[in-house]
């Protein structure tokens, strides 16, 4: 990490600063890394409106009940201003090529100099735009705007390479691509926040379904760097992915997501390009399967166009001469996915994981091993955290909404 690191930092100095000639008048310059533009302000009604009749309408069909949740939400205390930001930063799989990514700075309009920092790492999505940088587009999002922001916590998000303005094809749960993205969108936010003369408090983390994984990844990496995190919170985590997928792949099972097929095609895709493991998506779909899966990764079709030519149990999607590959799980890519696991360390910070009983896509068992690790090594405030036997995917999610900023202030 440190001589990746120390390349980033070497590019920084001897690139030529392309961001400038890329951002237009609209964007103001916050560093040799950095520049930013503001984009609106979420006022209290806007997040009265997120916390009442938007979250009812994005829990439809959840077995979660509503009474759960609604009414229970700390009341917004402050607007939050939105700047899109520009950032530089490298693809270690690629040997540190240089690229351009962006993402979300949210300022609370506190009247205070100095605010905590929460980074967001954000879960999957199916649209390019609907990210962080475009936070309207987005409910997971503001809903992290309005029970953190709302609250004091400057949110940083990336939106992860190959989606918000980056031309890249998407880095789906690509585990130095996603650690880098987060690092350079914090270093970036950074700049960001002098540039506007605010000071930044302690570090939280949090992460939703492929944002808990990402927060767990990234969180090991700012601890290799001595890099203090107050303490984090995932949700939905699929910490180990040779797990994870196996089990989408060879036991589905009645309650599993519609749209796991789509997350499986996506993942081969994504670590077809960016670790060079060629035709691993032709391997693994089905070919009657292919082309539409493709076109769904590329983002030329929406979700619901996939779900009507795709099966809905997702081991029918791909190929059984792949599939059957997982059950020794010698081969690169089972290897590759030995090495994504996301919680086998000693963590220093505190950590809740939170896991519902009735989630669709992260089974149970996946959720507690961040805490079962932790017995087993004695070590660590590692806890998980049940969100319930109604508790979904989002249904997950909103609980960890609700609960963590309590947890963090007792921090402060």
């Amino acid at each position: 990490m440190r001589k990746m690191i120390s390349s980033l930092i070497l590019i920084f100095l001897f690139t030529p600063i392309l961001l400038r000639a890329q951002s237009g008048d609209d964007y103001k310059t916050a560093s040799e890394i950095a520049d930013y533009k503001y984009i609106g302000t979420f006022g209290l009604d806007k997040m009265d409106k997120i916390l009442g009749p938007e979250l009812d309408a994005y829990m439809h069909g959840s077995p979660l009940p509503a009474e759960e949740y609604r009414g229970k939400f700390e009341k917004p205390k402050y607007p939050v201003k939105l700047y899109r930001v520009r950032y530089k930063s490298v693809i270690p799989e690629f040997g540190n090529q240089p690229i351009t990514a962006t993402g979300l700075v949210a300022v609370p309009e506190t009247g205070t100099k100095t605010m905590p920092v929460l980074s967001y790492q954000h879960g999957t999505v199916f649209s390019k735009y609907e990210v962080p940088s475009h936070p309207d587009s987005t409910s997971e999002v503001k809903l992290m705007l309005a029970t953190f922001g709302a609250q004091g916590y400057i949110v940083v998000g990336a939106d992860y390479f190959g989606l918000g303005e980056s031309d890249l094809p998407n880095s789906y749960l690509v585990k130095e691509a996603s650690e880098q993205a987060c690092l350079d969108m914090l270093i970036a936010a950074g700049d960001v926040l002098v540039d506007l003369g605010i000071e930044r408090g302690d570090l939280f983390l949090h992460g939703w379904s492929q944002g808990g994984w990402t927060t767990m990844s990234f969180l090991r990496k700012l601890e290799e760097l001595n890099i203090t995190v107050k303490a984090a919170a995932v949700a939905s985590a699929p910490v180990d992915a040779f797990g994870t997928i196996n089990r989408w792949l060879n036991n589905w099972q009645p309650g599993d997501a519609i749209y796991l097929p789509g997350c499986g095609s996506n993942f081969f895709f994504s670590h077809e390009y960016y670790n060079n493991l060629p035709d691993l998506a032709k391997r693994a779909i089905k070919p009657e399967y292919y082309q539409v899966a493709k076109d769904f990764y590329e983002f030329k079709i929406d979700f619901k166009e996939l779900v009507s030519k795709t099966p809905v149990k997702t081991p029918d999607m791909f190929n059984d001469e792949f599939r059957v590959t997982g059950d020794i799980g010698t081969e690169p890519f089972w290897k590759m996915l030995e090495e994504m696991q996301a919680y086998r360390w000693r963590i220093k910070t505190p950590l809740r994981t939170y896991y519902g009983e009735a989630d669709e896509v992260v089974p149970v068992y996946i959720a507690l091993l961040p805490e079962n690790w932790h017995k087993l090594l004695g070590s660590g405030d590692t806890k998980a955290v049940n969100a319930g036997p109604k508790a979904d995917h989002r249904g997950t999610y909103i609980y960890s909404s609700l609960h963590p900023p309590k947890w963090f202030s007792t921090f402060k």
